[in-house]
């Protein structure tokens, strides 16, 4: 979580402009060279993993990680939330590390949350799974 904490604020740049550091996420996903306009959420988490010696999906996929490490059935401080986005039988995700939750809402610390790294909610409905290395 250091790691992660640490990148706070890096964030999408203005159309027409890319963050290096984002592109540096994507390089170790099946993304690898894509700018920051592409969605990066599974980048950073597994950039951040990378930072730390834990091998994460390698994929720009946000429900990858639903097949990573072990399931939990309580989420503890840092794990990997998968979440669905849109609709639950699609392919679309988003993915971050749990901070803590409430009745209703997640908090995870990602990246692409509201474009940047940064702590942010989400319904506790959306929550696909909980995974931990």
């Amino acid at each position: 979580m250091t790691v992660a904490f640490a990148e706070r604020g890096v964030r999408t740049f203005a159309p027409g402009q890319s963050n290096p550091r984002v592109t540096e996420y994507h390089a170790l996903t099946n993304i690898r060279g894509y700018d920051d306009k592409a969605s990066w959420c599974s980048s950073f988490v597994n950039w951040s993993l990378a930072q730390v010696g834990i091998a994460g999906t390698n994929s720009a996929l946000a429900r990858s990680w639903l097949e990573w490490g072990t399931p939990l059935s309580e989420p503890v401080h840092g794990c990997i939330a998968v979440l669905t986005r849109d609709d639950p039988a699609s392919w679309k995700g988003h993915v971050g590390f749990f901070l803590r939750a409430d009745q209703e809402r997640v908090y995870l610390w990602g990246g692409n949350q509201l474009d940047e790294v940064r702590e942010h909610s989400y319904p506790v409905s959306t929550v696909l799974g909980y995974r931990w290395p």
